[in-house]
């Protein structure tokens, strides 16, 4: 268990890390913000595809022999990055970071796998709290790396954790089963990545080009009929890198819906906070404090997952996991509706982070368990990379969307208005009541796990 949070928490930090030092990093490359931009979009991107990938590959060659390789190859990334002449090859490090999306559903089928059966929900339960405390530990980590040590230490941070935990990983996790007939679909891999990137193109680009503008709306509409194709193909090949059967059965469905809205919600806060704490005095809200301080404020929240991170697993076997999963989108919406009243002082936005914290820890092990507990054993692996999937592609359209809507509210100085930030703060609040009806509607008691046919 100690080897797989190493290797989550070598995910959740890479991650992270490089959302309050965005600034930095374009200053240290002479790069725009929209090419910096790209350093989360391409991880993201990255992630989005590979983790099925890798939950294929895991089936194919057994979790505990790809784990290792997924952590290789996030540890390239981070030399990558960390010796990168130019912001291009940020990017591109990223993109191989990103690999490591598949860490998580390796993770879980691990423990599906090799742990005790009654031990499996509080092992699922804390390692989902590990994408979170990761996060919240890696904002306030990476302003004490920028401001002490440098940019380049954001990278060679995360490496320091990476590479050790491979050793790790080869020592003591034991091997897991093998489906030696299984297939990686490449051409469902090439449309989803090509759907994503034109969608995520048309976002990030939308304040530059004009929302209106022929290019963003060609590029939303593209990217929307290139994912249409994508959902096709998957219904055809015999074996689809995402197997859509999987998403009619209402519990995966809807918790892969409250997964999205979370992750939205989650990574919302991880792009506001910290740049709303680093405006400056003059703009008659900002805080003008430094990228360690903008981080510190959401170290609450960290240690918020942290505590509750273990205890959402006993939480669920007695209450529920659907009951959990309604409180942790419920608590988002408090946390935001509080920034929505009230954000004026550190602590108010410290109050918020601590629910959102607490929130995100009971949904994140919530989804894990909802999701094993509702598909054969057999499709686990599948099942949860569909469901890392949805948080990572949540994260990704909730830090560009209200990245989009600060840049669509600046002032006359360039900088986001305190009107903006109250606008991104209720569209968060709207997308966690979304997310607790997605949650509401996740059947109370879940049928016998089986995957449709084909034909039905």
């Amino acid at each position: 268990m100690t080897v797989l949070l190493f290797a989550g928490l070598s995910y959740a930090l890479s991650q992270t890390m490089v959302f309050p030092a965005l600034p930095e990093i374009a200053a240290h490359h002479d790069a725009g913000t929209e090419a910096a931009s790209w350093v989360l979009t391409a991880f993201f991107l990255s992630a989005s595809v590979a983790t099925p990938i890798v939950g294929k590959l895991g089936d194919l060659y057994g979790k505990d022999r790809v784990l290792p390789v997924v952590l290789a190859l996030l540890s390239v990334g981070a030399v990558m990055c960390a010796l990168a002449p130019s912001i291009a090859w940020v990017i591109a490090g990223r993109a191989i970071q990103g690999v490591a999306g598949g860490i998580f559903p390796l993770a879980f089928g691990i423990i599906r796998d090799c742990f005790p059966r009654h031990r499996v929900p509080a092992g699922l339960g804390l390692l989902s709290a590990v994408f979170g405390i990761g996060g919240g530990i890696g904002l306030p980590l990476a302003g004490v790396l920028v401001e002490h040590a440098g940019v380049p230490w954001l990278f060679w941070g995360g490496l320091v954790i990476a590479a050790p935990t491979i050793l790790g990983v080869l020592a003591v996790v034991p091997r897991s089963p093998r489906i030696p007939d299984a297939r990686v679909d490449w051409l469902g891999a090439a449309l989803l990545s090509a759907g994503l990137l034109v969608l995520l193109l048309g976002v990030t680009q939308a304040n530059a080009w004009g929302w209106g503008s022929a290019k963003t709306l060609g590029m939303l509409a593209g990217g929307t009929a290139i994912i249409a194709v994508w959902l096709r193909v998957e219904q055809l090949v015999a074996e689809p890198l995402v197997d859509l059967r999987l998403l009619r059965l209402r519990p995966v469905l809807a918790t892969n819906v409250a997964t999205f809205l979370i992750g939205f919600a989650m990574f919302a806060a991880f792009a506001l906070i910290p740049q709303y704490v680093q405006a400056p005095k003059s703009t008659g809200y900002g805080f003008g404090q430094s990228v360690t301080a903008a981080g510190l404020l959401l170290l609450p929240s960290a240690l918020a997952q942290l505590a509750v991170g273990p205890l959402a697993g006993r939480l669920g076997e007695r209450f529920g996991f659907r009951a959990t999963l309604i409180a942790g989108a419920a608590l988002s919406v408090v946390s935001y509706l509080l920034l929505v009243v009230r954000h004026e002082t550190p602590f108010e936005l410290l109050l918020a982070g601590i629910f959102l914290g607490a929130g995100v820890a009971l949904g994140l092990a919530s989804m894990a368990n909802l999701i094993v507990a509702a598909v054969p054993q057999s499709v686990v692996g599948v099942a949860t990379g569909i469901n890392t999937i949805m948080r990572t592609a949540g994260g990704a359209f909730g830090s560009a969307a209200v990245t989009a809507i600060l840049a669509a509210t600046a002032g006359g100085s360039g900088l986001p208005t305190e009107h903006g930030y109250t606008i991104a703060f209720v569209s968060a609040v709207l997308v966690g009541v979304l997310a607790v009806l997605a949650a509401w509607l996740v059947p109370r008691r879940a049928a016998a796990p089986v995957v449709p046919s084909a034909a039905g």
